[in-house]
């Protein structure tokens, strides 16, 4: 089903990602604001006053000179460009970056309506795999490019993540029920097996809710407009965004990089706190 926009919600939208780098919006003047300088052109940032000690902490490192120098280490287009990582500083060429930081993390502050829009600031973290409470890089962070996604895609990607949660769901079904299956491949008794697989997949399907992977209308309306990277949403926090020079994060994000995404040409930042 089509979206309908307003013409005034067009008119804003044309404002927000005019290629010109006048700012994405009026801005929140309660807000922290931080400049990021690159050869590129500069970037402001406001920081979200709801998620405070990530808003705190880039605060403290942008104000003592932390952020000076490093690079931009990590660059993908149609997704975002990341830095903060104090190994940048002066690194080779051919050294692997992306995993220094100032030796702590920062719990995570997840916060409904914060998503990863284009230009929004988000903190980088380790995986799930070592990090099950997602807490974020006391340094890293990323800026989201993304890219714009019509309503197929967004559709699909809704389904997606309903299977994966079921398929989840249904893993752990199963190993619950492992001394079960464990009795039946003892006895040969395939058609058992079988059977208790199709029991609880269709259990999973039934206890998984729909709606929750649903994508809103405001958040559908950015995502098909300005654009984003919705797969980001509730796994990586989101403190702050670009409200000036969105089209800085286009031009970053075209180098050219290396295997491991990092720019052939260092891209090096200074940051300046604008207001606290």
């Amino acid at each position: 089903m089509n979206i309908k926009i307003s013409i005034l919600y067009l008119a804003l939208v044309f404002t927000m990602v005019a290629c010109s780098g006048k700012k994405s919006n009026a801005g929140d003047s309660d807000r922290p604001q931080v400049l990021i300088e690159t050869s590129f052109g500069d970037m402001t940032v406001e920081l979200y006053n709801e998620t405070p000690q990530h808003r705190d902490n880039f605060l403290k490192l942008a104000e003592e000179g932390f952020y000076n120098d490093l690079l931009f280490h990590r660059v993908i287009e149609s997704f975002m460009i990341q830095g903060g990582d104090p190994d940048s500083k002066n690194a080779s060429p051919n050294k692997r970056l992306g995993s220094g930081g100032p030796g702590y993390t920062i719990p995570a502050e997840f916060v409904d309506g914060f998503y990863h829009k284009k230009g929004a600031l988000s903190a980088a973290r380790q995986g799930d795999n070592v990090n099950p409470e997602k807490e974020s890089s006391g340094s890293q962070f990323y800026i989201v490019q993304g890219k714009v996604w019509n309503d197929e895609m967004i559709r699909q990607f809704e389904e997606q993540q309903k299977f994966q949660s079921a398929r989840q769901l249904m893993m752990k079904m199963y190993n619950e029920r492992m001394d079960e299956v464990k009795r039946y491949q003892q006895n040969d008794q395939q058609d058992s097996i079988m059977q208790l697989r199709i029991e609880i997949q269709e259990k999973a399907e039934q206890q998984v809710d729909s709606s929750l992977y649903k994508i809103n209308s405001e958040r559908r309306e950015i995502y098909t407009s300005v654009g984003g990277t919705p797969n980001l949403d509730g796994a990586y926090t989101v403190f702050g965004e670009v409200i000036e020079g969105l089209n800085v994060i286009d031009s970053i994000a075209a180098v050219k990089t290396d295997r491991n995404d990092r720019p052939l040409d260092n891209i090096i930042m200074k940051m300046k706190v604008l207001k606290k």
